[in-house]
Protein backbone atom coordinates (compact mmCIF):
# COMPACT_ATOMS: atom_id res chain seq x y z
CA UNK A 1 0.00 0.00 0.00
CA UNK A 2 0.88 3.43 -0.68
CA UNK A 3 1.27 5.51 2.37
CA UNK A 4 3.05 8.50 1.67
CA UNK A 5 4.31 10.15 -1.81
CA UNK A 6 6.82 12.87 -2.13
CA UNK A 7 7.61 14.57 -5.35
CA UNK A 8 6.53 17.31 -7.07
CA UNK A 9 3.12 19.24 -8.04
CA UNK A 10 2.18 18.11 -11.76
CA UNK A 11 -1.10 19.35 -11.63
CA UNK A 12 -3.81 20.63 -9.77
CA UNK A 13 -7.60 20.23 -10.28
CA UNK A 14 -11.07 20.54 -8.44
CA UNK A 15 -10.94 17.17 -6.45
CA UNK A 16 -7.12 15.75 -7.23
CA UNK A 17 -3.97 16.81 -7.24
CA UNK A 18 -1.35 14.86 -9.62
CA UNK A 19 2.31 14.36 -7.91
CA UNK A 20 5.17 13.57 -9.97
CA UNK A 21 7.39 11.19 -8.33
CA UNK A 22 10.61 10.48 -10.33
CA UNK A 23 8.72 10.67 -14.02
CA UNK A 24 5.15 8.37 -12.67
CA UNK A 25 2.87 10.66 -12.05
CA UNK A 26 0.03 9.75 -9.07
CA UNK A 27 -3.58 10.63 -9.15
CA UNK A 28 -4.67 12.04 -5.42
CA UNK A 29 -8.39 12.72 -4.16
CA UNK A 30 -7.61 15.66 -1.43
CA UNK A 31 -10.20 17.78 0.15
CA UNK A 32 -10.48 21.49 -0.69
CA UNK A 33 -8.14 22.45 2.25
CA UNK A 34 -5.09 20.25 1.73
CA UNK A 35 -5.57 21.48 -2.34
CA UNK A 36 -5.67 25.28 -1.52
CA UNK A 37 -2.43 24.23 0.70
CA UNK A 38 -0.82 22.83 -2.46
CA UNK A 39 2.33 24.68 -3.73
CA UNK A 40 2.40 25.55 -6.98
CA UNK A 41 2.87 23.29 -10.16
CA UNK A 42 6.93 21.89 -10.35
CA UNK A 43 6.96 22.79 -6.53
CA UNK A 44 8.33 20.10 -4.04
CA UNK A 45 4.79 17.96 -2.08
CA UNK A 46 4.07 15.51 0.45
CA UNK A 47 0.97 14.07 0.78
CA UNK A 48 0.19 11.31 3.57
CA UNK A 49 -1.69 8.73 1.49
CA UNK A 50 -5.13 6.33 1.86
CA UNK A 51 -4.73 3.73 -0.40
CA UNK A 52 -8.33 2.81 -0.72
CA UNK A 53 -8.79 -0.44 -2.97
CA UNK A 54 -11.67 -1.93 -4.40
CA UNK A 55 -12.70 -4.96 -6.79
CA UNK A 56 -12.81 -2.39 -10.00
CA UNK A 57 -10.52 0.74 -8.72
CA UNK A 58 -7.55 1.94 -6.84
CA UNK A 59 -7.85 5.02 -5.35
CA UNK A 60 -5.57 7.37 -3.71
CA UNK A 61 -6.27 10.05 -0.87
CA UNK A 62 -3.81 12.61 0.36
CA UNK A 63 -3.61 14.40 3.34
CA UNK A 64 -1.57 17.60 4.37
CA UNK A 65 -0.70 15.31 7.58
CA UNK A 66 -1.06 12.20 9.34
CA UNK A 67 -3.19 13.98 11.92
CA UNK A 68 -6.04 14.53 8.66
CA UNK A 69 -5.31 11.03 7.24
CA UNK A 70 -6.09 9.47 10.53
CA UNK A 71 -9.56 11.49 10.60
CA UNK A 72 -10.50 10.48 6.84
CA UNK A 73 -9.93 7.04 8.30
CA UNK A 74 -12.36 7.64 11.38
CA UNK A 75 -15.08 8.65 9.26
CA UNK A 76 -14.57 6.18 6.87
CA UNK A 77 -14.52 3.52 9.19
CA UNK A 78 -16.52 4.31 12.33
CA UNK A 79 -19.60 6.44 10.84
CA UNK A 80 -22.17 4.81 8.93
CA UNK A 81 -23.71 6.17 5.66
CA UNK A 82 -19.53 8.54 5.66
CA UNK A 83 -17.73 7.20 2.40
CA UNK A 84 -14.73 8.60 0.90
CA UNK A 85 -16.81 12.19 -0.82
CA UNK A 86 -18.49 12.48 2.53
CA UNK A 87 -15.32 12.16 4.67
CA UNK A 88 -13.32 14.87 2.01
CA UNK A 89 -16.17 17.41 2.41
CA UNK A 90 -16.07 17.39 6.24
CA UNK A 91 -12.51 17.52 6.13
CA UNK A 92 -12.84 20.48 3.15
CA UNK A 93 -15.04 22.25 5.91
CA UNK A 94 -13.56 21.57 9.30
CA UNK A 95 -10.08 21.30 10.26
CA UNK A 96 -8.41 18.01 12.36
CA UNK A 97 -9.00 20.61 15.44
CA UNK A 98 -12.12 21.72 14.78
CA UNK A 99 -13.48 18.40 13.80
CA UNK A 100 -12.13 16.98 17.37
CA UNK A 101 -14.38 20.54 19.08
CA UNK A 102 -17.59 19.13 17.59
CA UNK A 103 -17.55 16.07 18.47
CA UNK A 104 -16.31 16.72 22.13
CA UNK A 105 -18.85 19.33 21.94
CA UNK A 106 -22.08 17.37 19.95
CA UNK A 107 -22.09 20.06 18.23
CA UNK A 108 -24.21 18.65 15.34
CA UNK A 109 -24.78 21.50 13.32
CA UNK A 110 -20.74 21.77 13.12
Amino acid sequence: MIGKLKGSVDEIEDDHCTVDVHGVGYVAYCSTRTLSALPGSGEAVTLFIETYVREDMIRLYGFQSSLEREWFRLLMNNVQGVGAKVALAVLSTLSPGDLANAIALRDIAM
